[in-house]
């Protein structure tokens, strides 16, 4: 099995002072990628800002003999979104994997958060990523290839107290990647999601003695294979920690079936429901049109 290389490509990853991204961006820059290292260098709520984080980071790569360039925009605009990904281009001619990984929490509970508190941890997580995410796709498009790796969290896919502002930004970027693998598929662009467990400055008081066996360096290996040329895969969410990896998904049981023509009340639902409820026979669709299908095939009498 050949050894993961990354010459010639070059990554953008954001929120790479520190944490996870750093180990990202040190990991892309040791197997021969050009780095473009981003974080506004603020608080894990967002405030503040800074060049050190991102310097350091730079630093280090470069000590190791890698190539890396630092970026400071906020990921929260339009405009630092467009200048994180210019960034790639006018220093290296091109970009090639982006990993969404800036972050910040504003935890509250849902019947105390604020429409600020709402709104900042949209801006980065979700907002972000799509402001970096779609100049990237367009100068992707034009060389028909690209690695996206967007970061997600259980708090998101499983919802976790505290968290509604978090959470609803984290399941955003699952529909988001989602629609980068459809669309980008034609051109060699895939696009995955990672939902990590792993001691970070965001984490590390919230994780209790776990934190001590949750490394940053243990979810590389996965976001660095998802952004190489081995990698096929497109359109999957992964859980990763600990050492631990392992496919998480949006499955379609087999259900109830009304009848097509149907109209069923609420007592039919109510009557079917163990039917409806039941995760028997499922299927992982890949599009809305594999859902579709499976309606179809029940309109035929075959599902």
């Amino acid at each position: 099995m050949s050894e993961i290389r990354f010459d010639d490509r070059v990554a953008v990853v954001t929120g790479a002072g520190g944490g996870l991204g750093k180990t990202y961006a040190l990991d892309f820059a040791k197997r021969g990628g050009k780095v473009v290292v981003n974080d506004l260098g603020g608080a894990a709520d967002g405030s503040g800002g800074g060049s050190s984080m991102a310097d350091q980071t730079v630093k280090e790569i470069e000590e190791a003999g890698g190539t890396a360039v630092a970026n400071y925009d906020s990921v929260a605009t339009p405009e630092g979104g467009e200048a994180i990904i210019q960034t790639a281009l006018d220093n290296f001619g091109q970009v090639d994997i982006v990993v969404n990984n800036a972050g910040i929490l504003r935890d509250k509970s849902f019947a105390k958060l604020s429409p600020e508190e709402l709104e900042i941890v949209l801006d980065v997580h979700l907002k972000g990523a799509f402001y970096v995410s779609q100049p990237a796709f367009r100068a992707m498009k034009e060389k028909n290839y690209g690695r996206f790796v967007f970061t997600a969290s259980a708090a998101g896919l499983l919802g976790n107290f505290g968290q509604t502002n978090y959470g609803a930004a984290k399941m955003g970027l699952v529909g988001l990647s989602n629609v980068l693998a459809v669309e980008g598929k034609k051109n060699n662009i895939l696009s995955n999601v990672i939902a990590p467990i792993a001691r970070t400055r965001l984490t590390e008081e919230l994780m209790g003695e776990l934190a001590k066996l949750i490394d940053p360096e243990q979810v590389t290996p996965l976001v660095t294979y998802l952004c190489s040329e081995a990698c096929e895969t497109t359109h999957s969410i992964y859980s990763v920690g600990g050492g631990k990896f392992s496919r998480m998904f949006i499955g379609v049981a087999e259900g109830w079936f009304a009848g097509q023509g149907s109209a069923p009340t609420a007592e039919d639902i109510q009557a079917n429901w163990g039917a409806i409820d039941s995760d028997a026979g499922y299927v992982i669709p890949d599009s809305i049109g594999h859902e579709i299908s499976s309606l179809l095939a029940a309109f035929k009498g075959e599902g």
